[in-house]
């Protein structure tokens, strides 16, 4: 297994379960075990799955100095996560609210507090950088000074910019440029995703290349063999909620990669396990273990 470097949010995530969208007004609902609170974040999540893929991680974060801070300390702990490079450097720790319907459909409404505006150590990222083989840098601001110094490192980056749909975003372009993995949601795409790779490809140069279908599975492209296919998506037990399928798909994806070496059979690897993680309710809950996700993908191939 590799050393892989994520540096990433986390909030505290709650989750409301709803009959249906859109909502009907009413004064009080009681979904019995229907709310639930817990850790989560694009940081928390991916690095929870890939070590419970079996990677040695190391995620750099920045939570608050509140009681939901030390609430993450107790879940880094629980979850046998390196807490050394998650700095209490805010006076309030993010928080989302994410709804979710008995479709598994979901909305998200997250409060990043003003870690946007945050900057990391750069001299922690500087000492995990040369312990790794590969930078997850999450398209968060306090990740975005580290492009360069992972670029100049020579290390391989992998990110996700999630729902996009301007080649010149001004926000996710320094992480388009850099990316070596790029991954990116086809919900805003102002064009088909094939159309969409080619643009992309052409501006940036992007080495391996996936846009998330959602229900139709995954566009792969890979520049040097000119590749481009969609795999289609996989069943492998009922969706409950879909939040987190993303970064599940993305860290089962640079898990197989690493492995193997083959893109293909890592996002044919990736689908399963982002299957089998959306029949849990949290974004950081339903990961499998790596033996776990080939057996799985031996009884359904």
């Amino acid at each position: 297994m590799r050393n892989i470097l994520i540096c990433g949010h986390i909030n505290l995530e709650t989750t409301l379960r709803v009959d249906q969208f859109p909502l009907d007004y009413f004064p009080v609902c009681y979904p019995f075990f229907g709310v639930r609170s817990t850790v989560a974040g694009v940081g928390y999540n991916i690095t929870k799955a890939l070590t419970t893929l079996g990677h040695q991680t190391r995620l750099l974060s920045l939570i608050g100095q509140d009681t939901v801070g030390q609430l993450v300390q107790h879940s880094l702990a629980a979850d046998d996560l390196d807490t050394t490079g998650v700095l209490a450097a805010m006076p309030e720790t993010c928080q989302s609210v994410i709804l979710y319907d008995t479709d598994g459909r979901r909305q998200i409404h997250t409060d990043l507090k003003d870690v946007q505006s945050r900057p990391y150590p750069p001299d922690i990222f500087q000492q995990y950088l040369t312990w790794c083989d590969l930078a997850v840098l999450g398209n968060i601001n306090f990740s975005r000074p580290f492009l360069a110094q992972a670029k100049h490192a020579g290390k391989p980056i992998a990110t996700d910019v999630h729902a996009i749909n301007d080649l010149d975003d001004d926000y996710n372009r320094d992480y388009m440029a850099a990316a070596d993995i790029l991954f990116m949601s086809h919900e805003r795409l102002p064009c088909s995703p094939e159309e969409w790779v080619r643009k992309v490809q052409n501006r940036y140069g992007t080495a391996v290349l996936v846009i998330g279908l959602g229900a139709d599975g995954a566009l792969l492209a890979v520049k040097q063999d000119n590749f481009m296919e969609r795999l289609p998506a996989v069943y492998t037990r009922p969706i409950v909620n879909t939040i987190g399928a993303g970064d599940a798909l993305f860290a089962a994806f640079v898990h197989n990669y690493l492995q193997t070496g083959s893109p293909t059979t890592a996002l044919q690897h990736a689908l399963t396990f982002a299957s089998y993680k959306i029949g849990a309710v949290g974004a950081a809950e339903g990961f499998l273990t790596a033996v776990e996700l080939a057996e799985l993908v031996n009884r359904n191939p």
